[in-house]
């Protein structure tokens, strides 16, 4: 089942898929453009990885200071970052290079604390899409993560729906891609990932603990180009969703 979180009519409702549009737990169905779309579950701690694909590790090699070979790559993201479907990400003025990043999002179902690999889908409640936007100008060298690129207001898009994960088959077989303006950028599949999904919680979950609601971003795979303001990206994941985020400008928020 795929359900989303909005805002509508002065609450937060929980909504459906409908021919219409959108039915809320109330029952009531209402028109997509009618909401204000929310992160489709309540967030908790965002952990991001970076350099999951090997893919992206080679159209980054120039760059890098790590390789495929390391450690599982990770960062956290506090929840000002966070928005929803159809909303609005700013580009900085003055910025060079701010790029998207199509990604399947893991939602954890429990309390998962030095899991074995064997164990850990189990932990696993669902998934959704990410768009991760990261602004390349501020890094010292391309995967040194830092809060001016990867925590900014607003830059982490999550949605439409969360999927639970038992009606996801084979969360190591989905397509990805991005359009920018309609025009297809970016191509991956999850199967490429460097660290699968169980690695990943087998990992994280081995020095800290994962709470019901923490969000694993799982990278991202080759295929990142800048964007610009005006431009309307889409990230789409089969059987996950489709996210469309604007790229705006600071002045559009006023400050």
């Amino acid at each position: 089942m795929k359900r989303a979180q909005v805002a509508y009519g002065g609450a937060i409702h929980e909504a459906y898929e409908h021919p219409a549009g959108l039915k809320l737990a109330d029952g009531r169905v209402v028109a997509e453009d009618a909401v204000v779309w929310l992160p489709p579950f309540e967030v908790g701690t965002v952990i991001a990885l970076g350099l999951n694909y090997a893919d992206h590790v080679k159209e980054l090699s120039k760059e890098l200071t790590v390789t495929a070979k390391d450690e599982p790559l990770a960062f956290l993201k506090g929840r000002s970052s966070l928005i929803g479907h159809r909303a609005q990400t700013r580009r900085p003025e003055g910025v060079a290079f701010m790029h998207y990043e199509c990604e399947l999002a893991v939602v954890i179902g429990r309390t998962a604390k030095n899991v074995k690999r064997d164990d850990a889908m189990s932990y696993v409640a669902g998934y959704t899409v990410a768009n991760d936007y990261a602004i390349r100008d501020y890094l010292e060298n391309y995967y040194r993560p830092n809060l001016r690129v990867k925590n900014r207001d607003g830059g982490t898009v999550l949605g439409p729906w969360f999927v639970d994960a038992a009606d996801v088959a084979d969360p190591h077989a989905l397509s990805l891609r991005t359009w920018v303006n309609g025009v297809v950028t970016q191509k991956g599949n999850t199967a490429d990932l460097i660290s699968d999904i169980p690695a990943l919680i087998e990992y994280l979950s081995g020095f800290m603990t994962l709470n019901p609601g923490d969000v694993i971003l799982t990278g991202t795979p080759d295929g990142v180009v800048n964007v610009n303001v005006g431009d309307e990206v889409v990230t789409e994941i089969d059987g996950i969703g489709r996210l469309v985020n604007t790229i705006v400008a600071d002045a559009t928020f006023g400050r």
